[in-house]
């Protein structure tokens, strides 16, 4: 059985490890248990049988912008609708909490486009959205994609 539900600090050496499996294929961005500690509450899992077998953040920039961040299943859980099951809890989410707009930066736009998302450019989003990305390790050279999409 799937579960859905908000990550807890016992998630976090598994949710780690499975975005920086994927950070070192160059496929998303690292993050360190420190990040992600500080960050718990902004993070989902997917569970099944006791196992998280996929995560994603849902960090608010302002009254009326978000953040898809650090999205990822376990590899022998992809191709089978969970990361798009993901997505839409995080869109919900965002509903929920009456947030217009939801954007995603992203190695994986195909992905993005296929939950709704439309590819613009990062000149178009607002400053605030930079504001971490001091401790990027692609900083100042960000080539992620920017897609934007709204969440009603």
């Amino acid at each position: 059985m799937l579960i859905f539900r908000k990550a807890h600090m016992g998630d976090l050496q598994k949710i780690t490890s499975m975005i920086n499996n994927y950070a070192d294929m160059g496929l998303m961005l690292p993050r360190t248990v420190l990040y992600l500690c500080q960050r718990i509450r902004e993070y989902t899992v997917i569970e099944e049988n006791g196992e998280i077998i996929g995560v994603g953040g849902l960090h608010i920039l302002w009254h009326d912008l978000a953040e898809i961040c650090s999205l990822a299943i376990h590899p022998q859980k992809t191709k089978i609708g969970l990361g798009m099951g993901l997505a839409e809890h995080l869109i919900m989410e965002c509903r929920k909490l009456q947030i217009e707009k939801i954007f995603a930066l992203t190695y994986q736009p195909a992905f993005f486009e296929k939950c709704g998302f439309k590819r613009i450019d990062k000149d178009q989003l607002p400053q605030k959205v930079w504001t971490e990305c001091i401790n990027c390790p692609k900083f100042p050279n960000c080539d992620e994609i920017a897609l934007i999409r709204t969440a009603g």
